[in-house]
């Protein structure tokens, strides 16, 4: 059993991707350990052996897999929670069957991120050499003929970001003080991940977006979507944590996923009642957690089966951003919205005192 809190994708899902490579007979693009016909059900499942790491509209990850499979960069946009670090991640295990190599994007990511740095103590003591470098994620890429992910885009400085559009555009990463450059290996491309809701975040120039071909994850369509989201990757993570087998209380994930669908939209699913948007996002990463965080209360501290009670200070966590405005919100919507609702009484009370 490993020890590892999170394996990467290539490692967890290794067998998945060795049954696809087996009887994988289409044609490869240059550096790919997959066909794009076999990522794709690496990443939607086949109802069999391979399960679903992401789902959503096929088309979309048909369209973002030949991206990949073109000179052109995959720009995955979307709102929080909608799975674009997670479909990054898979992408990348697919297709070059390393997702390591990223670049966690922030206010304060430096230009060597993207390009390379230097090991000083061997510069003062042997001066500029490659043996002196330290290559970044993306020249590790450029050199090995792999995809690069760069997370978080629009959280890093323009110039920062400014550093991409002669490796997306050239396909090559000058050394000036070598007088050298690093060209890219076939199988080489880029998958950032970026989202505008954010404060604070840098607008991409346009410059750099035209090197990008963008698709955008939409929040899941339905209700029942979502809770299928929700539940698997519940699932998954209890089993990465070792958490203590708790049933899977179907039950406060579909409360979960209805409280957070109906705040978002700004209506109640039945459309008859307005309520008022809070602050956050409410995305769907955030109700895996509070159901995750729930099966871990219920586990360690209940009876073993999911409660109201174990999600209720979790919903008002995510719901409550801003203390005084949100909690108006949100006490609003439960007087008016879930207190009527015979069967979620329980829930009605557990939320009011976790409140």
């Amino acid at each position: 059993m490993t020890t590892v809190l999170r394996p990467h994708a290539e490692d967890l899902y290794a067998e998945e991707l060795a049954i696809l490579a087996k009887s994988d007979d289409r044609t490869r693009p240059p550096g790919w350990r997959l066909s794009p016909w076999a990522v794709t059900t690496y990443i939607l499942g086949d109802g069999d052996q391979i399960t679903p790491k992401y789902i959503g509209p096929r088309r979309i990850v048909e369209v973002a897999v030949a991206t990949l499979a073109t000179d052109r960069a995959l720009l995955l946009l979307g709102v929080p929670g909608t799975a674009k670090t997670w479909l990054s991640e898979h992408l990348a295990a697919a297709v070059s069957g390393d997702s390591t190599l990223l670049v966690q994007g922030t206010a304060g990511t430096a230009e060597e991120a993207i390009r390379y740095g230097w090991n000083y103590a061997r510069l003062l003591s042997e001066g500029p050499s490659r043996e002196a470098m330290t290559p970044s994620p993306v020249m590790r890429a450029m050199a090995e003929g792999r995809l690069a992910r760069v997370e978080e885009l629009t959280r890093m400085p323009s110039d920062v970001q400014d550093a991409l559009i002669t490796v997306l555009s050239e396909k090559t990463l000058p050394i000036p003080e070598l007088n050298d450059e690093v060209q890219a290996a076939k199988g080489f491309n880029v998958i950032a991940t970026a989202n505008d809701r954010d404060r604070g975040v840098n607008d991409l120039s346009s410059a750099l977006r035209r090197r990008f071909n963008t698709v955008v994850l939409p929040v899941p369509a339905s209700a029942e979507e979502e809770v299928e989201i929700v539940s698997r990757r519940v699932a998954q993570l209890g089993r990465s944590l070792e958490l203590p087998e708790t049933p899977a209380g179907m039950e406060e994930i579909r409360r979960v996923v209805t409280v957070f669908r109906e705040l978002r939209a700004g209506v109640t699913s039945d459309g008859r009642t307005k309520v008022k948007s809070p602050s956050g996002t409410l995305s769907t990463a955030e109700a895996i957690s509070v159901v995750t965080s729930g099966i871990a209360l219920a586990a360690h501290f209940g009876d073993g089966v999911l409660r109201p009670a174990d999600i209720a200070g979790g919903i008002v966590g995510a719901v409550i951003q801003d203390p005084v405005a949100d909690r108006v919100i949100w006490q609003e919507y439960l007087e008016a919205v879930v207190r009527d609702r015979d069967d979620w009484r329980d829930f009605y009370r557990a939320c009011r005192d976790a409140g």
